[in-house]
């Protein structure tokens, strides 16, 4: 993400290709908390018919951005993933998904968050953690 891709709004995450591409939404907008779904389909399995791992990485992710930046208040401020690790719990293979990210502890330049991953019947997919940069302004 560029200082170009984000938008005015401080709490706004921003549009890019690959949320369009994937048919990502986002939700919420309580600080510190990101919400992102997506309705699987056959662009989202691999081979073996279940949902591709970095489709339900992205998701994860993508919660985690629009988390970051729903604490950032400084205008011109946008965030990038230093480190994000995934842990697949269970496959999905139709339905959607939802991915739930929560602030763990926002530093000066750095932010801690968690995310989990759901199908439709609630039940889990995926668990991640994360760390992302706070840069520009």
């Amino acid at each position: 993400m560029t200082d170009n891709d984000a938008n005015d709004s401080p709490e706004e995450y921003g549009e890019f290709p690959l949320k369009s591409y994937l048919g990502m939404e986002m939700t919420g907008d309580e600080p510190g908390v990101g919400i992102a779904t997506l309705d699987i389909g056959p662009e989202h399995l691999n081979p073996n018919g279940v949902v591709h791992g970095a489709v339900l990485f992205a998701l994860a992710d993508t919660a985690m951005g629009k988390s970051t930046m729903s604490v950032i208040e400084e205008p011109g401020v946008y965030c990038a993933s230093i480190e994000v690790s995934l842990r697949f719990i269970r496959p999905a293979m139709s339905g959607g998904m939802t991915a739930t990210a929560t602030v763990v502890k926002r530093g000066r330049s750095i932010v801690h968050l968690e995310a989990r991953v759901v199908g439709d019947d609630e039940r889990l997919l995926a668990t991640s953690a994360g760390t992302f940069a706070i840069l520009g302004g």
